[in-house]
């Protein structure tokens, strides 16, 4: 075996946040508000567990359903579109509700299938088993006590959420407090399915921002953030948190990868990492040599894997790093609009050619441009 064979597995995600796994009543695709989702989805995970076993040794069982309960049912904005005043308007939903049985159903689902992976099939498959998590880093947007709760909620509602339980047993305080009745409770028997722990956790993450107060000042509820009572902004003092890329509300803040990898390990017991999706959007409407010629994608790649360089040195626990993505594709509800890709796709014809990015990227993996030596790439270079 090559070390390239060495360095590279497969990773498989069981189901993906969003809209393109939509499916109502089949057995990855089910409406996850209802408990019948639990006993599915652990069906589903087993026939992957027993066909795939052999050959997939990184099984993660939810990709981003964080995002996936918020806008599916909090947000509405991804089917089945459920939610309520003040987070929307949809035919029907209650968004102070839904997206945390959802949830909560999606937790038990994943508790299921790590269990059922541990006991029957780890051993003798060899396997390790996690669940990804999309998250920002949020700072507070001012040094006031209001602003620094804000960034403590905001994680809260954004990566506590679905960790904690898995972790510790229970929601984040920040949340019981906040929705009292409408968080749903773990059983005895859920509790006791919890206790067996992932193996690793997967970190999507693509951009810090600042946490601004909606307790005691009003805010636009209907946000990504209006849940946790916050409203997030790339903006301090008119100056931004960092370059602004084609998603609205991602930046490049490299430094914000390390502070996220440090929370994650500091607060969930150094269980390890890997970085599951990082990557840097271009608007596709660029000019074709401004997609090539991808200066930005290089710098904000440079950045980050700078930054996860850094939190390894101080003792940080990553195992592993995957930019997103390896071409250009079909966004989500962007579609065609954003690029990721170290490959530009010309959606026409399918042809795919190398970006700047990509031989930068293939000259990192090879030695050749080592991270911390790199000089920033400029236009031209």
């Amino acid at each position: 075996m090559s070390n390239r064979d060495r360095a590279i597995r497969d990773l498989a995600p069981l189901r993906s946040a969003g809209r393109r796994n939509w499916r109502p009543n089949t057995v990855a695709g089910r409406v996850p508000e209802s408990v019948l989702f639990r006993e599915e989805f652990d069906y589903y995970a087993d026939v992957c567990f027993r066909a795939f076993g052999d050959r997939v040794k990184f099984w993660t069982t939810f990709n981003e359903p964080n995002v996936f309960a918020k806008h599916s049912y909090m947000l509405g904005t991804y089917p089945p579109n459920h939610c309520s005043a003040p987070f929307g308007t949809c035919n029907s939903g209650n968004s102070n509700r839904e997206p945390y049985v959802a949830a909560h159903n999606i937790i038990m689902s994943h508790a299921a299938a790590v269990d059922n992976y541990k006991r029957n099939y780890q051993a003798k498959q060899g396997g390790s088993i996690g669940i990804v998590i999309e998250m920002k880093f949020y700072e507070p947007l001012t040094n006031t006590t209001e602003d620094i709760l804000a960034a403590q909620r905001a994680m809260s509602f954004e990566i506590h959420w679905f960790l904690d339980p898995l972790f510790f047993g229970e929601y984040p305080k920040e949340m019981c407090e906040m929705l009292s009745s409408n968080l749903p409770t773990f059983s005895p028997a859920e509790k006791r399915l919890l206790q067996n722990k992932v193996d690793f956790i997967g970190v999507n993450h693509y951009t810090a921002i600042y946490a601004k107060d909606c307790i005691s000042s009003p805010c636009d509820l209907n946000t990504y953030e209006g849940n946790a009572l916050v409203l997030a902004t790339g903006e301090r003092d008119g100056v931004r948190i960092g370059k602004p890329t084609a998603i609205v509300g991602f930046y490049d803040v490299p430094e914000g990868m390390e502070q996220i990898i440090e929370y994650v390990n500091k607060r969930y017991e150094n269980t390890p990492v890997y970085v599951t999706e990082n990557g840097y959007s271009q608007h596709s409407s660029n000019g074709l040599e401004d997609l090539i010629n991808d200066v930005g994608r290089v710098n904000y790649l440079q950045g980050y894997l700078s930054s996860i360089s850094s939190a390894v040195r101080r003792g940080a626990n990553v195992r592993g790093y995957f930019v997103w993505s390896l071409m250009d594709n079909f966004e989500w509800a962007y579609g065609f609009t954003v690029r990721f890709g170290l490959y530009h796709v010309d959606f026409d014809t399918q042809v795919r050619t190398q970006k700047m990015s990509t031989k930068w990227y293939q000259g990192f993996l090879m030695g050749s441009r080592p991270v911390d030596a790199l000089q920033t790439l400029r236009a031209g270079s």
